[in-house]
């Protein structure tokens, strides 16, 4: 799943300013070949169409040619990287489509996660290098900035796999994404102090009054390809 973890759920293309990388291209080919679902912070991917795009490889070239020297700041540098984590895991699922999960293309000795997903600005990277060697040591548990704000919050108003309170039972059901990285949601008061600061409004004040005794438990995790068509 394209940023395991937060890009691909929140699934939006940013601005980056590193030469020979075509952003502008990137944009377009996702809207061309990704489709939302409902008004939630997902989007269901056409693999077939960019497995046979010659602008989709056109693209994957532009970011083996990046010039890393040109990111500046924090925020081009979490731009760029999040861009590159999503379309090289983009690139993995469409190249071995159709598979059920991009964990289906790693193995459990070598996981996709620590196998070579491409070449970003001239080296070979893995998305586990990208992920957990160069974006979250940017900080920030959402790992974008301020523009992500909007996309946040959709996600958190996602009851099947962003947040749901079950007030009954005084209990916080979360993405497993905040179970994985807890120690990155300590910086922002916590897990539940984080989901409250995004959560819609219905479900803040009570988060905020419930933060020291309210249960965490997690939705399962789903693993499957978000193909936009059924696997033929």
């Amino acid at each position: 799943m394209p940023l395991r973890r937060f890009a691909a759920l929140l699934a939006l293309a940013l601005a980056t300013p590193a030469a020979a990388f075509d952003e502008a291209l990137y944009a377009t080919l996702l809207e061309r070949h990704t489709q939302p679902v409902a008004d939630l912070a997902r989007v269901r991917v056409d693999y077939p169409a960019i497995a046979a795009s010659a602008d989709w490889k056109h693209l994957v070239a532009s970011l083996a040619n990046a010039d890393l020297a040109a990111l500046r700041t924090r925020e081009q540098q979490l731009a760029f990287w999040i861009d590159a984590y999503n379309i090289l895991a983009i690139d993995l699922v469409a190249g071995h489509y159709p598979v059920d999960s991009i964990r289906d293309i790693g193995s459990l000795l070598r996981p996709v996660w620590k196998r070579p997903a491409g070449t970003v600005g001239g080296r070979t990277v893995t998305l586990d290098e990208i992920e957990h060697g160069i974006v979250r040591p940017l900080g920030d548990p959402r790992l974008l900035d301020a523009q992500l704000d909007a996309a946040m919050r959709r996600w958190l108003a996602d009851p099947e796999k962003g947040l749901r309170i079950d007030r009954a039972r005084d209990a916080v059901h979360l993405s497993k994404i905040f179970d994985w990285f807890e120690e990155d949601f300590a910086k922002a008061g916590g897990v539940l102090a984080f989901a409250a600061r995004y959560a819609p409004d219905a479900d803040r004040e009570w988060l905020r009054a419930h933060a020291a005794t309210a249960r965490i438990e997690y939705f399962d995790y789903d693993w499957a390809v978000n193909a936009l068509a059924a696997r033929p």
